[in-house]
């Protein structure tokens, strides 16, 4: 019997722990799959899609005139928006469990140091999106409808479609939700030394105009979310430079063993 060459012996050795990964990989792909269908089943049955939706559409329909509503210039719009909410609210409460398993997928793979690094930037961006996305309906949206209809026509009745409402909420969730990764986005580039601390001081008046910027671009042509946009971006970022600080003094590469011999 002939005996394997030494290219065949090292493929042998990679070949097994590659499909180990990708099996692993797709164990957590369907865990992260399984506990969002698990959630949307629940919000199915309680509150249900047409709920969520009311609750989705609770700010704007709290300024509409008297006796307005909304409507459906679709066919399927009133099935096919309540659902798309239904796997919206489905994911976003499933959010935690699906980080959960990128964040056990990766760990095993990195240093001390790095799960130092990576695990509270997982965490606090979470918790800054949700943030972002509870600022923009409890806050944002009561102010920008109100601002909205006080310029409305007497004459003009307001009846709103609600696949285009739904399409605004959600750029409207994620350009709040992404404004407030500010911070996390000045770390990482603090942390990984693309700019250093004090340059990203220098910065400020460079950032505060793109800010400005961004929120007119992102946001409905009114003043008021503009400033709700921009003004937070702002302080996220003095927030950053200061969290940069801090977690670069906690997240330094243990040093090697001779420096610690000398």
């Amino acid at each position: 019997m002939s005996q394997p060459t030494n290219s065949e012996d090292e493929l042998a050795g990679t070949e097994q722990p590659f499909v180990a990964h990708l099996m692993e990989l797709r164990d957590r792909l369907m865990r992260a799959i399984i506990a969002v269908g698990i959630v949307a089943a629940v919000l199915f049955f309680w509150p249900g899609p047409g709920r969520l939706y009311d609750l989705l559409a609770a700010p704007l329909v709290a300024h509409l005139p008297q006796g307005a509503t909304m409507i459906a210039t679709s066919v399927i719009s009133p099935f096919m928006v309540p659902l798309k909410i239904l796997l919206l609210a489905a994911f976003l409460v499933a959010l935690p469990v699906v980080l959960y398993q990128v964040w056990a997928f990766v760990a095993p793979g990195l240093y001390s140091h790095e799960k130092r690094l990576v695990l509270p930037l997982v965490i606090s961006s979470t918790v800054l999106f949700f943030l972002g996305v509870a600022f923009c309906y409890f806050f944002v949206f009561g102010q920008v409808f109100a601002f909205i209809q006080s310029f409305a026509p007497k004459s003009i009745t307001a009846a709103p479609d609600i696949e285009a409402y739904l399409g605004f909420v959600m750029t409207m969730f994620l350009a709040f939700g992404l404004a407030f990764e500010v911070p996390i986005a000045v770390v990482v580039l603090a942390r990984l030394e693309v700019v250093t601390v004090e340059k990203l001081k220098s910065f400020r008046g460079y950032f505060v105009v793109a800010a400005f910027i961004i929120a007119a671009i992102v946001t409905p042509p009114d003043v008021v979310s503009q400033l709700a946009l921009a003004i937070p971006m702002c302080l996220l970022y003095e927030l950053g430079i200061w969290a940069a600080r801090l977690f670069i003094r906690h997240t330094k590469a243990p040093e090697d063993a001779p420096d610690q011999a000398a």
